[in-house]
């Protein structure tokens, strides 16, 4: 099938949960969408969903500034699905009464859910469910049309449904994996209830981005893209191969900031393997003199964008006949742009995908990702070919091993935590223990301590070992290696890398960590 045609509209009222919708939507093989409130109608008449299911969200429905839909998208005759504030806003819109939950202060964690009668929504889930709140405001009184068929102690209508014009709400949050019975529940709205087509499946979805690019791209267009190696960028640099073969010009920039083997892996796989018009730009003397004496993150984030925009656009634009931009953008960064949640937010770091190509380029964007999430760029990855090495690679910061090199940046530092992070890897991953972690590797701290080798006192710097797993990066839970292949990792780095005399194990989690350390 196509993106779109009977899939899902999810629009986001500022929900933290609001990906993960998508997610759960797309696991069944139905396509999902994220929009805004503003833009609900117009994607909607663009997109021509199945169903609709409205977001959680921060604020209270009767607040002046609370976002809102037109009620038009309620009178289309689509099955709508409000979770949290998507089930306030519709018994609002529709003439029923929200009011905060003064008596219980709200439900927040874990709750006993009570299943009334025999609802299709409910079909397979178990009557005394325990599900996931998380809201202040409840149901004071449903609109015409409306019957409770789940409620909890604090709560008299964690469920409704208006069959008629199928129509249905939830006070508890489905998508998360807290909730018992949370994905046949969805499952039964989408695919039972709604009747969305289970076709969004890789072979689809690889037929159809080859398609959209040749569309594109004309008979006669080029395309210049920006091979970093990573998952993204080689799955998207695969999908235009096959559509348009060598009118592709993948540029790799070597910014000296990459791990043991990175440039040499990508020319053997794009160059001597795929045959395509591969060109390796060796810029690492700019960056590192760029980088020479700077120790703040941001400033580093910002001269390394800088300065692979000035390297990249220089090489694009030697490529004449090229009109075109390839990039491996995908949904997440997609769906953060548009700022659902509005109002300012904090900026926590720049984005890894360092870059920021000005417009003045003049290229026309491609973009066959932009509808993907990581796990389905992995997925079509597999699809095309690609080796697992490199499908199932751990995610890699665009600005590299400077985000791991804390403080000033330097050829000697680089060339340290590029061993030690050899070392973490071949130790994790010969032993296969990769496959359930997100990312694993060494950070270079700007701490030296004293330490003994032989019968000399050594005074050296220390590294970290960063395990995390995680489902999206949004959130992330350190991971203990067993003891053994801790000892090993430990005594490799500290015997075999010169200037490194000592290691740490990082256990923090993500929040109030960050995955990475810069």
């Amino acid at each position: 099938m196509s993106a779109g045609a009977g899939g899902v509209l999810i629009v986001d009222f500022g929900a933290q949960y609001c990906q993960l919708i998508a997610r759960r939507v797309r696991e069944m093989g139905v396509y999902s969408r994220i929009t805004v409130p503003e833009r609900a109608l117009f994607t909607l008449d663009s997109m021509r969903p199945g169903a609709v299911i409205l977001s959680g969200g921060p604020r209270s429905v009767y607040a002046h500034d609370a976002p809102h839909l037109p009620a038009e998208i309620l009178e289309r005759g689509i099955p709508v699905l409000g979770i949290c504030y998507g089930l306030q806003w519709l018994t609002q819109a529709l003439g029923g009464a929200v009011q905060p939950a003064a008596e219980s202060g709200g439900e927040y964690g874990r709750t006993a859910l009570e299943v009334v009668g025999d609802h299709p929504l409910f079909r397979g889930v178990a009557r005394n469910a325990t599900v996931w709140m998380s809201h202040g405001d409840k149901v004071a009184a449903l609109p015409d049309g409306f019957v409770t068929i789940a409620r909890s102690t604090p709560c008299p209508v964690a469920a409704a449904a208006d069959d008629a014009r199928r129509l249905y709400g939830l006070q508890f949050h489905p998508e998360v994996t807290h909730s018992e019975g949370g994905t046949e529940l969805l499952r039964n709205f989408v695919v039972d209830l709604a009747g969305c087509p289970t076709t969004w499946r890789p072979r689809s979805i690889v037929e159809d981005k080859v398609e959209a690019i040749r569309a594109q791209v004309g008979e006669d267009g080029e395309i210049v893209l920006g091979l970093s190696g990573g998952v993204d960028s080689s799955v998207a640099a695969v999908l235009m191969h096959r559509a348009i073969g060598d009118r592709l010009h993948p540029v790799f920039v070597d910014n000296g900031l990459l791990r043991q083997g990175e440039r040499d892996g990508v020319e053997a796989l794009f160059r001597d393997h795929y045959h395509m018009d591969l060109e390796v730009v060796d810029a690492s003397r700019q960056f590192l003199d760029g980088l020479a004496g700077v120790t703040d993150p941001e400033r580093k984030r910002k001269i390394i964008g800088r300065i692979f925009v000035e390297v990249f656009q220089e090489r694009a634009r030697s490529k004449r006949k090229a009109h075109f931009l390839g990039q491996g953008t995908l949904y997440p960064d997609v769906i953060e742009s548009v700022a659902a949640h509005g109002g300012a937010t904090a900026t926590i770091k720049s984005h890894h995908n360092v870059g920021g190509l000005p417009e003045d380029l003049g290229m026309e964007l491609v973009e066959p990702l932009r509808d993907l999430f990581k796990d389905e760029v992995r997925v079509v990855g597999r699809e095309l070919g690609l080796p697992a090495a490199l499908v199932d690679r751990q995610p890699f910061p665009g600005p590299g091993l400077a985000v791991r090199c804390l403080g000033e940046v330097t050829a000697d530092k680089l060339r340290a935590l590029r061993e030690a992070d050899a070392i973490v890897r071949h130790e994790i991953e010969s032993r296969e223990l990769h496959r359930d972690l997100w990312q694993y590797f060494a950070v270079l701290l700007p701490v030296k301590s004293v330490g003994v080798m032989g019968d000399a006192r050594t005074y050296e710097n220390a590294c970290a070992v960063r395990v995390v797993s995680s489902q999206d990066a949004m959130t992330a839970d350190w991971e203990l290696l067993p003891v053994e292949v801790l000892r090993r990792i430990s005594n490799r780095i500290i015997n075999e890398v010169k200037g490194l005399n000592r290691v740490t194990l990082d256990i923090s989690s993500k929040p109030p960590a960050t995955i990475e350390w810069e």
